[in-house]
C-alpha cells in the first residue's frame, strides 16, 4: 500500500539543497505540509540566506504541495521554537521532523581546533535537540510523532579526519536509543538514518560516476519509510544508491573474567571470544547488559 501523508505536517532542517532538499520534495509529494528549513549556509555553516529554502518551497508549489519557508538556524533555541510556532500557527500540528542539517568541518583531531569540533557538534547534535525539544510536547500531545535523526558511518564505524562529526552522528544514535523508549506510551517513533549521498559535502572527495549514482533522491525514500503511519522505531537504517541496510549495537555473550587480581589477563586473553558474535543480542534497554552480566556470575557461581 503506497505511503499517504495527507493531513501531516512535517518540518525538514537543512532542506535548502542536497539531502533534504529531496527529502522534503517527496514528503510533499505524498501529501505532508512542509516547513523547508535552511539556514542558506555554506558547507562550513558560515554566512546564510533563506533563498534556498524558497526555491524548494517554489518547486513544491510547482508540483500541487504545499510549503512555507524558514531560515532559523538549528543551533538557536528561540529561532527554532518562532519556526515550530509558525508552523503550528499556519497549520496546527506537527507530526514529522526531519533533522538533516549538517556542517564540516573537517580535519585530523591533532590539527583540530576546538571551536571547530564545537561548532560541528552544535549544528548536529545540538541542532536536533533543539528541533525535536521544540515539537515534542506537541507530538505528545498529539498521540503521534515520526522523528528522524540523520547520523552517519563516519559516527558509527569511524571515518580518518572526522572525529567532531562521527562524535556528533554517533551522539544522535544515543539520544534516538533514549527517545524512541520515552516516545512509545505516545506513538512518537524515533528513528537514525545514515546516508551516503553525493552532496556538496562529497564534492570533489568521489569520481563524477560514483557521485552519479549517489544522487541524493536514492536515499529519500528511506526517509519516507521512516516517517510513514507503520513506521518501525529504534532503527538505524543506512542508504545509499538506492540500497538500504539496518546496523546495530550488538552486545556479545563475552565471558566472566571474576574479580581477583588476574582479572585484566583474564580479559587479555580472552579478546577473540569477547568479539565472538555468535549468541549476541541486539539490547532492548540499558538494562540487558546488567542481565547478561549477572547471568554469566551466576553460571560461574553454579547458581
Amino acid at each position: 500500500m503506497a505511503i499517504d501523508l495527507t493531513g501531516r505536517v512535517a518540518i525538514v532542517t537543512g532542506a535548502g539543497g542536497g539531502l533534504g532538499r529531496e527529502h522534503a520534495k517527496l514528503l510533499a509529494a505524498r501529501g505532508a505540509k512542509v516547513v523547508v528549513n535552511d539556514l542558506g549556509g555554506s558547507v562550513s555553516g558560515s554566512d546564510g540566506s533563506i533563498a534556498a529554502a524558497d526555491a524548494v518551497v517554489r518547486e513544491i508549489e510547482a508540483a500541487g504541495g504545499e510549503a512555507m519557508a524558514d531560515g532559523a538556524s538549528v543551533t538557536e533555541m528561540a529561532q527554532v521554537e518562532a519556526m515550530v510556532a509558525a508552523a503550528m500557527e499556519r497549520w496546527g500540528r506537527i507530526d514529522i521532523l526531519v533533522n538533516n542539517a549538517g556542517i564540516l568541518r573537517d580535519k585530523t583531531f591533532a590539527k583540530m581546533d576546538l571551536a571547530d569540533f564545537r561548532a560541528v557538534i552544535d549544528v548536529h547534535l545540538m541542532g536536533a535537540v533543539h528541533c525535536t525539544k521544540a515539537v515534542w510536547e506537541i507530538m505528545r500531545r498529539q498521540n503521534y510523532g515520526r522523528i528522524v535523526m540523520t547520523t552517519s558511518s563516519s559516527g558509527l564505524f569511524g571515518n580518518f579526519g572526522q572525529s567532531n562529526y562521527g562524535a556528533a552522528k554517533m551522539a544522535l544514535v544515543g539520544l534516538m536509543q533514549v527517545l524512541s523508549l520515552e516516545g512509545r506510551k505516545n506513538d512518537i517513533r524515533v528513528n537514525c538514518l545514515a546516508p551516503t549521498a553525493a552532496t556538496r559535502m562529497l564534492e570533489g572527495l568521489l569520481p563524477e560516476e560514483a557521485l552519479a549514482a549517489l544522487a541524493p533522491a536514492t536515499v529519500s525514500p528511506g526517509v519516507l519509510a521512516l516517517v510513514a503511519k507503520d513506521a518501525p522505531t529504534r532503527t538505524i537504517l543506512c542508504a545509499g544508491a538506492g540500497s538500504f541496510e539496518q546496523a546495530h549495537l550488538t552486545l556479545t555473550r563475552g565471558i566472566h573474567a571474576g574479580r581477583g587480581d588476574d582479572a585484566a589477563e583474564r580479559i587479555q586473553s580472552s579478546w577473540a571470544e569477547l568479539a565472538d558474535q555468535r549468541g549476541s543480542v541486539v539490547p532492548e534497554n540499558a538494562g540487558v547488559q546488567g542481565q547478561v552480566e549477572l547471568e554469566k556470575l551466576k553460571e560461574a557461581l553454579g547458581v
